[in-house]
């Protein structure tokens, strides 16, 4: 994906020129919209990766839990609706285009409208707060083989941010979990525990990205931002060959640590997480739910983002940091800003190959 001017180095990470932009991509992973769609998406998901028929049949079952609808499609299009009505608005008033990995629209079609439109330089607002392989350099990898498919090098296309520490993400995530610990009644407050909970990738990818330190940074500023000392980090949605060693504990291993320990309630914060799609519908509010029931322990599950006003308010601050030359860049905590600008060496895919279905739901 191009940087129109700029050169990655390790003491240029960021794009600090004026530049002028025609068009906003908002790209996904997408999901299937009915009980059709759901093996084709699944077939798109795993394609070339030897996933055994059994993992698919299982994964299917998720989805047609939910009668074969992913409510991820929708949420993009509620995002792009608030963020149209922001930019009409605020500025600048740029149309906005929707791309996805696995699922109608698929990015190639996308960026072929694009170019048939006119669009020669465009913005991409990748809906992952987090860096790593499958959250931020295939989707830069899908643009590009998007433009290779289509014979072309037009339009250019330059990456917002990661916005894991972004007041714009993490205040409206400070919201959210207090709102969910206001339901605890004041006597359960010391036996309850605030748990993260964030996508699970290879061992091999996480040693190649910053993801668990952005992990860990945005759940320290959100847990500080309601007051708790301390809180816990698990993870979900793991999957692929069992030998193949990925990021723990999971969910549902630290539910049962809790119980031992004499906790009453939990808050999980779906971190990782900027909607309520299906690896938060059925992984935590389903899976985790019932394990919790089970256990004897009070779930309450944190809402994401969504489309929180401050939220969408952000996605437009991050596209006029691209518009503007030596933009203020806002972040909370220690780390500073993400780069804008990507080295040739970013979020590697590790040594043991793709990952065969981390991302097998949306």
């Amino acid at each position: 994906m191009s940087v129109y001017g700029a050169t990655s180095t390790e003491t240029n990470r960021f794009d600090n020129q004026s530049r002028a932009y025609d068009a906003l991509l908002v790209l996904s992973f997408g999901g299937p919209e009915g009980p059709d769609d759901v093996r084709p998406f699944l077939h798109n998901v795993t394609a070339g990766r030897n996933v055994p028929a059994a993992r698919l049949d299982e994964v299917a079952e998720h989805y047609l839990h939910f009668d074969g609808v992913s409510p991820i499609n929708a949420q993009n299009r509620a995002l792009i609706a608030a963020l149209e009505t922001e930019l009409r608005e605020h500025g600048p008033n740029l149309p906005i285009y929707f791309g996805n990995r696995n699922w109608h629209p698929y990015v190639t079609d996308t960026i072929r409208q694009m170019r048939e439109d006119g669009v020669s330089r465009a913005l991409v607002f990748v809906t992952s707060a987090l860096s790593s392989y499958s959250g931020c350099r295939q989707y830069r990898e899908d643009v590009i083989r998007a433009l290779d498919t289509l014979e072309t090098d037009e339009p250019g296309f330059d990456k917002l941010r990661v916005f894991y520490n972004h007041p714009g993400f993490i205040e409206p995530m400070i919201s959210q979990t207090q709102a969910a610990l206001d339901t605890i009644t004041p006597e359960r407050r010391s036996t309850t525990r605030l748990i993260f909970t964030a996508h699970s990738i290879p061992l091999s990818m996480a040693r190649h990205c910053a993801y668990e330190l952005q992990l860990r940074e945005a759940s320290r500023l959100v847990a500080e931002g309601v007051g708790f000392t301390d809180h816990v980090i698990a993870y979900q949605s793991r999957s692929g060959p069992p030998q193949v060693p990925w990021l723990e504990p999971d969910i549902l291993d630290v539910l049962e640590s809790e119980r031992d320990n004499g906790t009453t309630d939990v808050l999980v914060v779906p971190i990782g997480f900027i909607s309520d799609h299906m690896e938060v519908l059925f992984d935590l509010d389903t899976e985790a739910k019932e394990k919790a029931t089970d256990l004897g322990i009070n779930l309450v599950r944190v809402g994401t983002v969504g489309t929180d006003p401050r939220f969408v308010q952000m996605i437009r601050e991050l596209i006029v940091e691209r518009m503007t030359a030596d933009p203020e860049r806002p972040a909370l905590g220690s780390r500073g800003p993400n780069h804008d600008i990507c080295p040739l060496n970013c979020c590697l895919i590790g040594s043991t190959g793709r990952p065969t279905s981390a991302s097998a739901k949306d």
